[in-house]
Order: C-alpha cells, then sequence, then structure tokens
C-alpha cells in the first residue's frame, strides 16, 4: 500500500457515497488496522458497563446508589409533589407550544443563519471528503500539562 492516508480517505469518501439500506441496523462498524469506527452509543453503554462492575463479584451487573428513603415521610409531601407535577407539565406544554411555532415559522418564513459551515444551493451533491490526522499521546499531554488539568 503506497499510502495508508490517502486509502483510509478514499474508503470513508466513498462510504459517504453510498445509499442506507433501511433493511440494516442504522449502524455500521469498520475495522481498518488499527482505526475504530463505530456509529452507535450501544458499545459505548457495553465500555461503560463493563468498566463499572464490581471487583469483589464481576459477574453480577453494575449496580446504582438508591436514593434512602426517610422514615419519617412528611405528611404534606403528596401536596408539593402534586404542585410540583402540574408545574412541570404546564412548562413542557408551554416549551412544545413554542417549539411547534418556531419550527412552522422557520419552515415558513424564516432563513437558517449563514455559519461557514453551510454552503451555496447545489452542494449537497458535490463528493464529500473526509480528512482524519493522527495525533500522538505526547501532544495531548503538552496540551493537558500547559492547560494545568488535573487528572
Amino acid at each position: 500500500m503506497e499510502s495508508p492516508k490517502k486509502f483510509i480517505e478514499d474508503y470513508i469518501s466513498n462510504l459517504t457515497k453510498t445509499t442506507i439500506d433501511k433493511s440494516q441496523p442504522l449502524w455500521d462498524l469498520h475495522l481498518l488496522k488499527r482505526l475504530e469506527f463505530s456509529g452507535d452509543g450501544i458499545s459505548l453503554m457495553s465500555l461503560l458497563l463493563a468498566c463499572t462492575r464490581q471487583i469483589s463479584y464481576p459477574s453480577a451487573l453494575p449496580t446504582i446508589p438508591g436514593k434512602k428513603k426517610k422514615q419519617n415521610e412528611n405528611k404534606f409531601g403528596w401536596f408539593r409533589r402534586s404542585v410540583m407535577a402540574v408545574f412541570w407539565g404546564l412548562q413542557m406544554f408551554w416549551n412544545t407550544v413554542v417549539n411547534g411555532m418556531m419550527f412552522m415559522a422557520t419552515a415558513l418564513f424564516l432563513n437558517d443563519t449563514d455559519t461557514p459551515l453551510r454552503g451555496p444551493p447545489g452542494v449537497e451533491f458535490t463528493p464529500r471528503r473526509f480528512v482524519w490526522r493522527a495525533v500522538s499521546l505526547d501532544d495531548i499531554k503538552l496540551i493537558k500539562n500547559a492547560m494545568s488539568i488535573v487528572s
């Protein structure tokens, strides 16, 4: 292989030109030597769960500490919870109405804001090119030390 970087850039660029097969899951995994790419959150959650297992009992599922119940429950606690539930319900309803109106206004009248990432009309038909760069761990440590980050 003449240029591994060029190969990876071409490979990823060709992946963006393919259509999505809707009979398959909407994530895909490509392993290229020492480069991994995963397009879903399930693998990240699996990794998180695997990292949070108990050392004393590794086959047990991870546990999340629960809130301890108070022995003497306030007799007006139900009233406070009911008022808060109504308040949050009304706030959610109001936010939904406002967001729906903003969506309709944007779809009918308003234009998207201009950003450096937005291209001219017809840009969606031009081929895309993904460029990647390997970063040395020493460079990351240099940045961490320059920013005085304690880990």
